[in-house]
């Protein structure tokens, strides 16, 4: 098989640190757009992970062809704004505030050659061979092992994680791997449940999120939805305390966007929760949040 555009990326699941250490590499979890770049005869043209061509977005890569020691390469990696004490930011991604980086991490294919049958650190050591550092755009460094340390670093930097990567395995295109494994950073935060959403599917019978906010002087600012961390007993117990308070009233200070409020189910706001998140949008939302108890 030779690999041409579009290819779709290789998946990660969603876990924690491998009990196995050694057999496992170790990188930094970047927070930005999934994005692959697919050099030939000194062009790029960019693809993001829904195979959707991006090229135009960013002019400030229009260079990248010339820093890779190739005539034809596909480079996977993750494009990223930094804020202003270099930490990676979605929320800047989104806006495209200022330039973007490209941050590699594996290489699919060189000179026509695919490496996807290569374990991970021959792609690894391609990689490094492959890319010159630029402006914007450079090889992370990852490390195999020890993955708990990187882990404190990514706390002590306010990072969002780190990718455990297990050692001598494959890239397998459009695959959820359990040899990838995102391990997030979470922290709990307090919130009083304002509404909820009634569920669909397997939740049709209990609800399918909780509409949350944040207790300020002025009243309760909305901060988002909460859809994961509950088990079966815990939505039916959920949902017969959430019926006693239901109200007609909408009980945050402003009315939520249009994709909060459709179907929307509001409560008189008496119940505080404890959920985990990696952290709040510059809109003030939960990001990545999971429930975690009710906070009697």
């Amino acid at each position: 098989m030779t690999l041409r555009y579009p290819v779709e990326p290789m998946k990660a699941g969603i876990g924690t640190l491998p009990t196995d250490d050694e057999s496992w590499a170790y990188e930094i979890k970047w927070d930005g757009y999934r994005t692959l770049a697919f050099v030939d005869g000194g062009r790029t043209r960019w693809q993001s992970s829904n195979l959707i061509e991006v090229t135009a977005k960013y002019p400030e890569l229009s260079e990248f062809a010339g820093s890779v020691n190739a005539g034809a390469a596909i480079v996977d990696g993750e494009l990223v704004v930094l804020d202003e004490e270099g930490r990676p930011r979605f929320e800047l991604m989104q806006q495209h505030a200022t330039q973007v980086a490209f941050y590699a991490f594996d290489v699919l294919s060189v000179d026509g050659h695919d490496t996807i049958s290569q374990p991970y650190e021959r792609r690894r050591e391609l990689l490094a061979g492959l890319l010159e550092p630029g402006q914007n755009w450079m090889v992370p460094a990852h490390r195999i092992g020890d993955g708990a340390a990187l882990v404190e670093a990514t706390v002590e930097r306010g990072l969002e994680g780190v990718m455990a990567k297990r050692l001598g395995s494959l890239y397998v295109p459009g695959k959820r791997s359990p040899n990838w494994r995102k391990v997030k950073n979470r922290h709990p935060v307090e919130v009083v449940i304002g509404g909820y959403k009634p569920g669909t599917g397997n939740r049709e019978t209990t609800f399918g999120s909780l509409l949350v906010g944040v207790a300020e002087a002025d009243g309760l600012r909305f901060a988002g939805g909460v859809g994961t961390g509950f088990n079966q007993r815990t939505l039916h117990d959920l949902l017969a305390r959430l019926k006693r308070l239901r109200t007609d009233s909408c009980p945050f200070l402003t009315l939520p966007p249009r994709e909060y409020t459709r179907d929307a189910i509001w409560v008189r706001p008496e119940m505080r929760a404890e959920v985990e998140i990696t952290e709040f949008t510059n809109e003030g939302y939960v990001r990545h949040s999971s429930f975690v108890r009710l906070v009697e």
